[in-house]
Parts: structure tokens; sequence; C-alpha cells
């Protein structure tokens, strides 16, 4: 699929599981999500659902950055073997969820790092910016996502799920991709049969765009309406 829709998948995901975690504890990470929680987690996992494609060169994540990522996708495509093998099998999942929650436990300004990452990535997915002008889409991209990073941390936000929520955005940029006619190695490297490959629809064809876009837009905003305590939120007239 193409990246806005792996963004909205991330984002939709988060919220679909926050009531099935809520109050739970797994792992010895208890799920307590607040208003806070639910949105840095939907921000977060809409930008882990573009992790996977690092490996390619005209990815939306490799573009986002500028020569950091150019850089990364280099790296992660001579590491696992090209687009669409190594980084999308569930060993790249499991890996980036546990870098992730390491850096819960090693630093807290490493994890804020992380998030602005994170979320400067789904916002680029997303759509926000300019395309005609690269460099002023970059600086407001930056400055909106630091803010926002910033808003989060200030509201005490606790990202004790991160590790979650990456292997998660990764999980579903797979069922993404499996959807597809290309398919995915989720066995890599023990095995290199490809899930879905020529059964489904063509990336940026009629179906994702027509079809599959729409929904996901939708799904984010009756989530939005369902989870958040809007009259709460809100201030009094």
């Amino acid at each position: 699929m193409m990246g806005h829709s792996h963004a909205l998948s991330g984002a939709v995901g988060w919220m679909a599981i926050v009531p099935l975690v809520q109050g739970q504890e797994f792992f010895t990470i208890r799920f307590d999500l607040g208003p806070g929680e639910i949105i840095a987690g939907a921000l977060v996992c809409a930008g882990a659902a573009l992790v996977p494609d690092l490996d390619h060169k005209s990815a939306t994540i490799t573009q986002t950055y500028g020569l950091v990522t150019k850089t990364l996708s280099a790296l992660f495509n001579w590491l696992f073997g090209g687009h669409r093998n190594g980084t999308h099998s569930l060993l790249f999942a499991a890996l980036m969820g546990g870098l992730a929650q390491a850096l819960v436990m090693w630093s807290e300004l490493a994890v804020q790092v992380m998030v602005f990452l994170l979320l400067g990535i789904a916002f680029n997915g997303l759509g926000f910016g300019m395309e005609k002008n690269r460099v002023a889409s970059g600086v407001l991209n930056a400055l909106v996502t630091a803010g926002i990073t910033l808003a989060l941390f200030i509201s005490g936000v606790d990202y004790a799920w991160i590790g979650t929520a990456v292997a998660f955005g990764c999980l579903l940029h797979f069922v993404g991709d499996i959807a597809t006619r290309m398919g995915v190695p989720l066995l890599w490297p023990v095995a290199g049969y490809r899930f879905g490959q020529n059964v489904g629809f063509d990336t940026d064809g009629s179906v994702e765009r027509h079809v599959v876009t729409p929904i996901l837009t939708i799904g984010l905003v009756l989530y939005s309406v369902y989870l958040f305590p809007w009259p709460e939120l809100l201030p009094n007239a």
C-alpha cells in the first residue's frame, strides 16, 4: 500500500485495540491509557507503520529526514535483502519493538527523540506539507512535530507501551501489504514464501484509493468520537 494508507492504518489500528488493552497488563506493561496516551499511541503507531518501507529509496519515510533517512534506507536495503524482504518480516517487527522498548528503560530523552522522529514520519505519510516546496514543508513539519512532542511530554504521557505500538505498527504494515499483489515474506530469513502474493489489489490502484483509504479515514473519525470524552475535554461555554 501507499504511505498514507499505511499511516492511516497505524492510527486506526492503535485506536481499535485501546478498548481491548485498556487496564490490562502484558509482560509487566500495564496499559492505563488516557487521552494523551491514545493520541501519542495513534501517531507513534502511524509512524511505525511506515518503518518497514525504509528499505525503499523512494518511500515516504526515506524522504522524511533527508540524508539521514536516505542513508538508513541504503543500510536497511543492504542488511535485509532489498525491498519487501527482511524489513517485512515478523523478525523485523520484533526487533523494532524491542529497540523502542529498550529506549524506555535506557533514557527518557531517547524516547522523546524517537517519538519526535515517528511523529514526523507519520505527518509526512499523512500528507502534511507542501509537495511543491519540500524545504518549507520540512521546516513546517518539524515545528509542528516538535510542538506536539513537547505538548505530550508536558502533559505527562507515559510511553511504557511504546514498544508495543512500534511492533504493532509494523505488523499493520504487513497486513496492508499482504492485501496487495506483491505479498510479504513474514518468515524471513527462515523461509522466503510471500504471504498474499498475487492475491490482493494493486498498490495505489482504484481499490486502495476509492475503498481502503476512505474506510480508514472514516474509521479514524469514528474511533476519535468513540474514545475521547469530548464534553470533558472541551472548555465550558
